[in-house]
């Protein structure tokens, strides 16, 4: 059983920052790839950026525009993704997950374990 734990979502102002944490628990497996997505209120969950296990290729969406940074540490299987500049167009629930046969350029179904959500707000 592999669990995805999500935390460090919460109520922010226009230009301010969050990191979110993805802790992965379980037989998660080696070499996986990490990503995260999000869903807006009456949109489709969408791709926000991806990384995988050297760290040596990461994707990001076109509106991260140099904001977003995804990073992880293996030995805590936990991947981050440190939220600058947050706009409110932004908010959304924010998902990881993990694709242990993908690449960083797999589409979301390919994507393994996913995380409960965290919301994430920003306010104008």
């Amino acid at each position: 059983q592999v669990q995805m734990v999500e935390s460090g979502g919460g109520l922010v102002q226009a230009g301010g920052s969050l990191r979110l944490s993805c802790a992965a628990s379980g037989r998660v497996g080696r070499s996986y790839v990490g990503g995260w997505f999000r869903r807006a209120p009456g949109k489709e969950r969408e791709f926000v950026a991806a990384i995988s296990w050297s760290e040596t290729s990461i994707r990001y969406a076109d509106f991260v525009r140099g904001r977003f940074t995804i990073s992880r540490e293996n030995a805590k299987n936990t991947v981050y993704l440190q939220m600058n500049n947050l706009q409110p167009e932004d908010t959304a629930v924010y998902y990881c997950a993990v694709s242990r046969d993908g690449t960083i350029d797999s589409p979301d179904h390919l994507y393994d374990y996913w995380g409960q959500g965290t919301q994430v707000t920003v306010s104008s």
